[in-house]
């Protein structure tokens, strides 16, 4: 029978059942395997827990991966996060250019349909997804658990009623939004990060409880789509971990797309559904209606479930005790990801994961060095930082100057309309005896911020000093040569009379 079936032509529902018979055999094994020590377990399947899974299934460890569901592997990025918002984001903005274009005699008209937009989500997360669930790892021979996991003592976790034995584990459970706790919040149904992406209506009015990223590229999408909204944020400004007057710029530009922004402001209490009462910076209380309220005010450690004393684990008012070798208070016990109560990026995670395979592979073990960290705010305009802030500079006392242009010049900017765009630049101290400072951070908002400024990162990660940036040759007229011209406004600050004497001397020989 099995035999005349693999023989005979298979159809797709055939094929199907097979599939599904295979892998259920497969669930089948992992419940009553015949060994269960591996050379790791990892304990999330999101971007932390994958970047170490994957890596060390294909040097030839035993690895296991756990996550609760198959439809949770991939995590808060594929799921919930970057892939889900950039592909709204990549929407808003391709029906804000259409509307744009009647300066051009071209009229666009219509209404925006949320269900055809999540359509075009869920269809760009499931071609991320062929590669990221449980059948596909377990066809390449890594064993997957599914369900929740807990820790029933120092070496060992619990799954379904299924123990396993780990010679390391390792924590990358990620994070959840943090809840909204205002009187009268029973009464309303309102949106996170995770369900965000399920609305099937385009609401009339949003209001978006927090001036974070994520809050700022919602708010900016929605109102691209044709929603009334509005940005509630507790602090003087959006964007407050940005240089001031690179968040200025976005606070203005959104401004002029019709996002209404109340700043300092506290929310009181929701007194019915669609009406929130806020208390303003002059202490006089508002009432804020809308149709749906997004709330994003941070993030929460998924930690709950684990039972992490039984493994070892310490606990304080920040969640997991980590060393600078993201080990726990057990040593054969390790985190990566949101987890780990550091920065909350996927690539975060991926850096992380970079320091723990080399600790796992290599006598010569790393710490985990944020000091070149970047990131960016998908809005339009991006906003893009990394390295060293301002601040930081002023508090850790490190003498530095400060590059700043504007962009209104830069002719890529004039084509593109842009030139409200701004480079700011952090270098080293330069002297007679430094004249090649090094690169130390920096910020820049100009649309594509966030593939202009790699090579600055890339100067910052090596040490690579402003000389390069002046010696390399921008093809004309690519927007990344804002990065030779910031550092030709060095080169001409170093033009003194004294030097200019030399050229001029050296000329004449």
């Amino acid at each position: 029978m099995t035999s005349t079936t693999l023989e005979a032509p298979a159809s797709a529902t055939t094929r199907g059942m097979a599939t599904d018979i295979a892998e259920a055999q497969s669930e089948k094994s992992e419940k009553q395997p015949t060994d269960l020590l591996y050379d790791i377990i990892v304990i999330g399947a999101g971007s932390g827990g994958l970047s170490v899974a994957l890596p060390l299934h294909e040097f030839g460890l035993r690895v296991l991966l756990i996550d609760k569901a198959d439809a949770a592997i991939g995590g808060d990025c594929l799921n919930d996060g970057c892939v889900p918002s950039k592909a709204l984001i990549h929407a808003a903005r391709a029906v804000h250019q259409a509307r744009q274009a009647r300066r051009f005699g071209v009229e666009v008209q219509g209404e925006v349909d949320m269900a055809s937009v999540n359509r075009f989500i869920q269809e760009r997360q499931e071609i991320i997804r062929q590669h990221e669930n449980a059948g596909y790892f377990r066809r390449q021979g890594m064993d997957v658990a599914l369900g929740t996991a807990r820790f029933v003592d120092k070496d060992q976790v619990e799954v379904e009623g299924t123990r396993y034995r780990g010679r390391k584990i390792l924590i990358a459970t990620g994070s959840r939004p943090r809840k909204l706790t205002l009187p009268g919040v029973e009464q309303v149904r309102y949106l996170t990060n995770k369900s965000i992406f399920d609305l099937q209506h385009l609401p009339p009015r949003l209001l978006v409880v927090g001036g974070g990223p994520i809050g700022i590229e919602m708010a900016q999408a929605f109102s691209r789509l044709g929603t009334a909204v509005t940005v509630l944020h507790n602090k003087p400004m959006i964007l407050d971990k940005e240089a001031e007057e690179i968040a200025s710029i976005l606070h203005k530009r959104l401004e002029a797309e019709g996002i209404r922004f109340v700043l300092e402001a506290e929310s009181v209490k929701l007194t019915d559904a669609h009406h929130l009462v806020i208390k303003t910076r002059q202490g006089t209380e508002e009432t804020l209606a809308f149709d749906e309220l997004l709330v994003s005010i941070g993030r929460e450690l998924n930690t709950e479930q684990l039972d992490l004393p039984r493994g070892g684990i310490a606990t304080d008012e920040d969640g997991i005790v980590v060393n600078e070798y993201l080990q726990t208070t057990n040593k054969q016990v390790y985190v990566c990801g949101d987890i780990a109560g550091s920065l909350k990026f996927s690539h975060a995670a991926e850096q992380q994961a970079t320091v723990l395979l080399n600790n796992f592979l290599s006598p010569f073990k790393k710490k985990l060095d944020n000091r070149h960290m970047s990131w960016v705010t998908f809005t339009d305009p991006e906003v893009a930082t990394f390295g060293y802030s301002e601040q930081h500079l002023k508090e850790k006392k490190v003498s530095y100057e400060k590059l700043s242009m504007d962009l209104e010049e830069d002719d890529r900017a004039v084509i593109e309309e842009y030139q409200y765009g701004k480079l700011i630049l952090y270098i080293e101290k330069s002297s007679l005896l430094n004249r090649n400072p090094k690169v130390l951070g920096g910020s820049m908002i100009a649309p594509h911020a966030g593939e202009i400024f790699q090579e600055l990162v890339l100067a910052n990660t090596h040490k690579i000093g402003i000389n390069a940036f002046f010696e390399k040759i921008y093809a004309y007229p690519t927007a990344a040569t804002v990065n030779k011209r910031i550092v030709m406004t060095k080169k001409r600050q170093q033009l003194t009379p004294l030097v200019k004497k030399l050229f001029q001397f050296l000329y004449k020989i």
